[in-house]
């Protein structure tokens, strides 16, 4: 079957569309990750004081399913939304619009159930929102910038976490109710603003002949087949198997307290040090590289870099328990971290399967990146009980290592079969 073609795409100044995704993506991620990681479990100590540790598990564990389904379907609903306002920018409205308005919601809860559902429609609808903005740089932007772009956009998360932590260490008194609603403005304001930045529109998909198709062939329509595009498939395997390893920092707050012995006001201090520290060593290299691959034409050796770097930082994590060794892991694996997430968004803008379905396949890379979040946390206390905290960085810096295998596969730049019809074309 005759791979289809787009015609008519809106291109926006490279300079004014990273300036839009970057503003519009982190003030959804300041929305989203603010309540991940602090108001979420505030709310559920004030609703639910004698078990809001389990509670809370349950919120987190329900709402990363929405989170993991939210970005597939955002994108592929976002690939089928040909309208003259834009195909991204409808849902870079609509996702944070309704992300926001139940992140409200949230603050107005005084029932679990009232939470969960909330929170599950602002995991969804953000998400939403998510896959638009990705689906903007194949849709966009030449492929010698997309390393540069992808690699601000990596620094979107960890800014929009910085962004968060120091609101709310400016307003520490304020009421839930306040806290919430900051969150959600800023979360919704941003992604609007952008709306006047960010061109888009209407594009022209040539009409094909109606196929009875088999099943096989419909469940490609979903996920590219493995046959065809094993590119693709490696590309997700190589960054869930990494994404693995790297969430062993969600744990990092949990050790300090368990495996340090720090008060829970010292872990709340470090954590913040902690996270300034790993957002500064995560920028640098999200940018350089960025840029050095796009200089260099070279995707590979930064992703292997990447991945033997986070382990690194691993195998202090695990050998070395002390808070010293703990920054110094901190710092590595955000160098590690900051590389990778931009070099392989890059390499999977150019391996992706066909262009008219690059929001919904961005969709299902992103469910590598969201789902070792959820399995992690499942697997932490088995882990620990097994063999305590030694055992559970070591089980999970395995993981590195066949992420590191996973990406002897992947096609360097020029070398990939799309690549090359595009330069005889």
């Amino acid at each position: 079957m005759a791979e289809r073609t787009m015609m008519g795409q809106v291109k926006t100044p490279f300079g004014r569309l990273t300036f839009g995704i970057m503003l519009g993506y982190t003030c959804m991620m300041v929305g989203l990750l603010t309540p991940a990681a602090m108001l979420l479990t505030f709310k559920m100590m004030e609703i639910d004081p004698n078990g809001y540790t389990a509670s809370y598990g349950l919120i987190a564990g329900i709402g990363a399913f929405f989170a993991l389904i939210g970005n597939p379907i955002g994108g592929a609903v976002s690939d089928r939304t040909n309208i003259a306002f834009g195909r991204r920018r409808t849902w870079i409205l609509f996702g944070p619009m309704f992300g926001c308005a139940a992140l409200f919601g949230i603050g107005l809860a005084t029932e679990i159930w009232h939470v969960i559902v909330c929170w599950c429609v602002a995991q969804l609808f953000f998400n939403f929102g998510m896959a638009a903005y990705t689906a903007l740089i194949p849709d966009q932007v030449m492929e010698e910038k997309r390393g540069t772009i992808s690699g601000l956009l990596g620094l979107a998360m960890p800014v929009g976490v910085a962004i968060g932590m120091v609101l709310m260490m400016f307003i520490p008194t304020a009421t839930t109710l306040t806290k919430w609603s900051l969150v959600s403005i800023i979360g919704l304001v941003g992604p609007i603003i952008s709306l006047f930045i960010i061109r888009d529109g209407k594009v022209e998909i040539p009409n094909v002949v109606k196929e009875k198709v088999s099943l096989k062939e419909k469940f490609n329509k979903v996920y590219p087949s493995p046959r065809k595009f094993p590119e693709f498939t490696w590309a997700i395997v190589s960054k869930f198997l990494l994404m693995m390893g790297y969430c062993a920092t969600l744990y990092t707050t949990v050790m300090l307290v368990n495996r340090l012995g720090f008060s829970q006001a010292q872990a709340t201090t470090s954590v913040g040090t902690i996270t300034l520290i790993g957002l500064a060593a995560t920028s640098l290299t999200s940018i350089l590289g960025g840029v050095l691959s796009d200089r260099l034409k070279k995707q590979k050796p930064f992703l292997y870099g990447s991945a033997f770097v986070i382990l690194v930082g691993l195998a202090i994590f695990t050998f070395i328990p002390n808070y010293t060794a703990v920054i110094i892991a901190s710092v590595i694996l955000g160098l590690g971290y900051g590389c990778f997430s931009s070099v392989d968004m890059a390499l999977v803008t150019r391996i992706l399967p066909n262009k008219e379905d690059a929001a919904k396949d961005f969709g299902l890379m992103n469910v590598a990146n969201a789902l070792p979040q959820s399995i992690v946390p499942a697997i932490a206390p088995l882990l620990l009980g097994i063999g305590g905290w030694t055992f559970f960085y070591l089980f999970l810096a395995g993981f590195m290592v066949l992420a590191m295998l996973a990406l002897k596969p992947l096609p360097e730049i020029g070398a990939y079969k799309g690549e090359k019809l595009e330069k005889t074309a």
